[in-house]
Formats: C-alpha cells, structure tokens, sequence
C-alpha cells in the first residue's frame, strides 16, 4: 500500500525523534516507541503524525484507553483527519460505524497513485475489472440484450483499470476520482472521454437523468458504509435498462463492517436490500474474490444490477 502519510511538525528534534520511534515501531519494539513518540510530543504538543502513530503503539500494545486518546488527539490537531483516526476509533469500539473522511481517502490514494498499478497487478493479483467484466458480459448473454454500451461511468476510476477491462465495449467513458493524482494517471492512458476530481456521489450529482448506460465500480463502495446513496445516484443516471456493475468484500455476519484493512465489508443480504431500496433489479450476486492479501484471496461479491 501507499507510502505512510507523514505532516512535520516543524520541529526538526521533534521530526528525528518521531522517525526514530516509527523504526522501533516497525522492528517491533513498542515501548521503546512510544516512549520516543511521547519525547517528540513534548516538543510539539500538536504534532499530527506523531499522535497517530502513538495510537497505532498502544493499540497495538492492547492499550485500549491509552489508544483511543491518541487518536482522538490526532484528529484535534487535523479536523480534517487525513490520518484517518476516525476509522481507528471505529474499529476501538469509540465511535458508531460511519463514513470515512474524505480527506483520508484522497491522501491515501494520491500517495498510492504512482504505483498503484504495478502493486495491485503484480503483488496483490487484482482482477476486480475482469470480474466485473465477466459479470456484466454474462448477465447480458442471459438477458438476450447487447453487451455494448454508448455511455459510461467508471466510479472511483484509480488509473483506468475498469475502463481498459470494458474499451471494446464502451463508446464514451467517463472517470471520476477523489484522487487527483489518480486522475493524473487516469489522463495518461487515453482510456477515458472524460474525467473528474470528485467523490462518487458528487460526481453523479453532477450528470442528468438517463446520461449513461453503464455505471461501474470497481473496488471503490468498500470506502462507503452505506451504500444506498451511490446506488440511488447511480439509478437516477442511468437509462432504462442501464447497468450497475461493482464488487464489494463481504463477510459473514450481518449488515457492515469496517476489517482490518480499513475498508468495509458488506453482507450479502445488505446488498440484496440495498439494490431493493435503490429500486434497482439485481441480476448478479456471486462469491469474487478482487485480490489478494496477506497471501489469502480477499472475500468479495460480485454485483450486477439493472435499471428497468
């Protein structure tokens, strides 16, 4: 994943002491860490980075209390939590279950935009695309209709994946991204007509009624909990018989969660009532397995959905 998100405190003692803590953290030496975490504070009290990964420290110590202070100090000194705090403090049981902040999700992926492709591809054997692909093509061979499509949204675009897996199939394809520098990469490979700096349900907003035959998402709903707004945008865009294609992670349970990973992982029958309240009809709900992780393949869903 992406480089760590690091803010100076502008405080060069303060900086030196904050990357000698993160080298303890890494070779697994906690206490030591915090302690050096905890000197760099006290030279500068509203030290972003340093706040967080004192949370991450005593998390992973199984400070609980200790944790959850930290976090929460991390979000104090950078509102708009591009850290990601928030999520930490889901995942702590301290906050109710939530959307993440955009900001978290922006800076994540402009770090992560320069190798996006080759890590996913070589390391982590991505095929969200060409299940979504496959998916799509075979839902439409059921129906008896074409698997053409003049006009398309491809959600959360990263650098084009979806829109190279769909190029054959696609007249128009327009990308939208809240990640400028994966927009940056998206422009380089000439797949897209169009292309956006916004979150999913902003840039929707921004398109007409029945603009487009064909929506995709390619691994970009597990950054939204709920996922009833981006399904009800994504209706209202589409033409009668338009499609809705996307994966998901799923578990076990009941309802969402937000993994380990720091991205949410939603039920099968969620989904179901998710496409119910849409007012979508689903056409495709399998087991698809987007990636893999820590050397086991990533439970996943695969969606299809159409506007009648």
């Amino acid at each position: 994943m992406p480089l760590r998100l690091f803010h100076s405190s502008g405080d060069l003692m303060a900086d030196r002491r904050f990357e000698f803590a993160r080298d303890l953290q890494l070779k697994g030496d906690l206490p030591a860490a915090a302690d050096l975490v905890e000197q760099a504070i006290e030279l500068a009290p509203n030290f972003t980075s340093a706040w967080f990964t004192l949370g991450e420290i005593r998390s992973q110590l199984g400070e609980r209390d200790n944790a959850i202070a930290a976090f929460r100090k991390s979000r104090e000194c950078d509102p708009s939590d591009q850290h990601g705090a928030h999520l930490h403090l889901i995942r702590l049981g301290d906050e109710q279950l939530s959307e993440m902040p955009k900001a978290y999700v922006q800076a994540l992926f402009d770090q992560y935009a320069p190798r996006f492709e080759h890590v996913l591809i070589n390391d982590l054997g991505y095929r969200a695309p060409s299940l979504i692909f496959k998916a799509v093509l075979a839902a439409r061979v059921a129906a008896k209709k074409p698997a053409f499509f003049k006009r398309a949204i491809d959600l959360g675009c990263g650098t084009g994946l979806a829109a190279a897996a769909f190029a054959k199939q696609v007249d128009h394809f327009t990308g939208i991204d809240l990640s400028s520098g994966m927009i940056k990469q998206a422009r380089a490979t000439n797949r897209y007509a169009e292309l956006e700096v916004a979150d999913m349900i902003e840039g929707l907003r921004g398109k007409g009624d029945a603009s487009a035959n064909l929506v995709v998402a390619a691994d970009a709903f597990v950054y939204l909990s709920d996922l009833v707004p981006v399904l009800g945008e994504a209706r209202r865009v589409l033409a009668s018989g338009g499609v809705l294609a996307f994966t998901l992670e799923t578990h076990d349970g009941s309802g969402v969660v937000l993994g380990a990973g720091l991205r949410y992982a939603h039920a099968a029958e969620y989904v179901r009532g998710a496409i119910v309240r849409a007012g979508l009809k689903l056409l495709t709900l399998e087991s698809g397995s987007p990636r893999i992780e820590n050397n086991e393949p990533v439970r996943g869903l695969v969606v299809v959905a159409e506007k009648t």
